[in-house]
């Protein structure tokens, strides 16, 4: 426990930093007004303050996007602890900008301090899930993997609180300590993680030390007897001998490869396509149209129910499987959509629609934390054997990020063009999404990391293969092929 959330929290930042700058929209607009004013003896034109604000908010999933895909480079390299350890720095450096912007006057130490601690969050969003699936046992794998999710939507709860609630440090003085708050959890994590061991996995398969693999195995499981992971551990890293280098490319050209990366990626899309960025970064607006009269407390509390069923998906998750969560959440949040959109849309004629949107965005929530929000996030470690699995990690996170920066910079824009009726748009990502999990994702509750990267590459010789399943059977029998 110690280890995986010592991890969680680089899940924390990033949840924190996804939700800090969305609150304080109209403090830090004033900001620039200001700083603008001084330079130029004149008031920030409207479209430049818009384009400004903008910048602000999506350079965040810009540095996302290069650090997930940096993942690879650093966990074969220096290992999973300390490339966690290591990417603090990063956290230091945009906190101090972040934080000395306004002493400064200088609205663009801001802007590059979002484009830093974007780079360390997807960092993070890489690092933490492949260190907490590996320091897991297999029982509790999927449990543990959801602490990412929770550490996710704490943070976001934290960054609703602390700004929507002015009295705390939603004002126009306190409001760099917050952006610049990002360094105490950064510190927080350097002090814990030399006290955390190594994934044993990356000191066994990549380091071949095996001594010391056992060494923090018996730390990790708290009994000396894990000679059954050891093993696991060990075949994998025969499996990796007769591999060879898995680099990004070689996983879409591979055919063993290639239908868990499209996998990993699809999943990765059914996250963000869901429309749940759209309901965070525009929940305050929604409420305000519903009649809510303090739309604040409205988004803290869909901030509360976000994290509640993250935990609920916590205990799920062993006993119900990874799939059918995925399914469940998927259909929930189609159903809740249309009951939003149908709300939206006669809310002018029928008064009381406004508590059925408000019921409608936090069932909304409420199923997105059930499965399509901490599942992708760790499912993509369980496909992969250690080999790819780096490489894997960083082309699920650049995925993730790409789509959040494009729901995030045009949901405005389709919104206009469609007004109530644009989560009709989601729910069909959501539907297709669902078909998509049904057919074609398998069930990982229970299984080692090899035997899920074995169904793939039995899938896909049977796709390649030319002989029916019967003469397939035969083969394995050892009888005589039939032509």
């Amino acid at each position: 426990m110690l280890a995986v959330c010592t991890a969680v929290i680089g899940s924390l930042q990033f949840g924190y930093n996804t939700g800090v700058i969305n609150a304080p929209q109209n403090i830090i607009e004033s900001f620039y007004n200001e700083t603008w004013t001084i330079r130029f003896s004149e008031p920030i034109s409207q479209s430049t303050l818009m384009t400004l604000w903008s910048l602000s908010v999506a350079i965040f999933s810009v540095g996302g996007m290069f650090g997930s895909f940096s993942v690879g480079l650093f966990v074969n390299r220096f290992g999973r602890r300390n490339s966690m350890l290591m990417a603090n720095v990063l956290a230091f450096i945009a906190a101090a900008f972040m934080g000395l912007s306004k002493l400064a006057t200088s609205f663009e130490m801001l802007i590059i301090g979002r484009l830093i601690v974007g780079v360390y969050c997807g960092l993070s969003t890489g690092f933490v899930p492949m260190y907490v699936q590996e320091v897991s046992p297999t029982s509790l794998r999927g449990a543990l993997g959801t602490l990412h999710q929770l550490g996710v939507v704490i943070g976001i709860l934290m960054a609703q609180v602390s700004f929507g609630i002015e009295p705390i440090m939603g004002n126009r003085l306190l409001w760099p300590l917050l952006l610049g708050f990002t360094c105490l959890l950064a510190g927080l994590q350097c002090v814990l993680l030399p006290f955390c061991p190594e994934s044993p996995r990356y000191l066994l398969i990549n380091c071949n030390m095996e001594s010391k693999a056992f060494s923090v195995l018996t730390k990790l499981r708290g009994t000396e007897e894990v000679s059954t992971d050891l093993q696991e551990m060990k075949e994998e890293s025969q499996q990796m001998m007769r591999e060879k280098k898995v680099t990004i490319a070689e996983l879409f050209r591979s055919p063993f490869y290639r239908q868990a990366i499209f996998v990993s990626v699809m999943l990765q899309l059914s996250q963000q396509l869901s429309g749940i960025n759209a309901v965070f970064y525009y929940s305050t607006g929604i409420f305000q149209r519903a009649g809510v009269n303090q739309p604040v407390y409205a988004t803290i509390g869909a901030g509360l129910v976000n994290t509640a069923f993250t935990v609920v998906s916590l205990f799920l998750v062993e006993c119900m499987g990874r799939r059918s969560l995925q399914l469940i959440g998927l259909m929930g949040m189609a159903v809740s959509a249309v009951f939003l959109t149908v709300a939206m849309a006669f809310l002018d004629q029928l008064k009381w629609m406004s508590y059925i949107s408000i019921v409608a965005i936090f069932s909304f929530v409420a199923f997105f934390e059930i499965g399509p929000g901490p599942i992708p996030w760790f499912i993509v470690a369980e496909f992969f054997s250690q080999g790819p699995r780096p490489a894997a990690v960083a082309v699920a996170g650049f995925t993730n990020w790409s789509a959040n920066f494009f729901v995030g910079m045009s949901f405005q824009y389709v919104e206009q063009l469609c007004g109530p009726y644009v989560f009709i748009i989601f729910t069909i990502f959501l539907l297709g999404f669902f078909i998509f999990t049904y057919y074609k994702v398998p069930e990982t509750k229970g299984r080692t990391f090899e035997e899920i990267a074995e169904e793939f590459r039995l899938s896909a010789n049977r796709g390649s293969d030319k002989y029916s399943a019967r003469e397939e059977f035969s083969a394995i029998r050892g009888d005589e092929p039939t032509l």
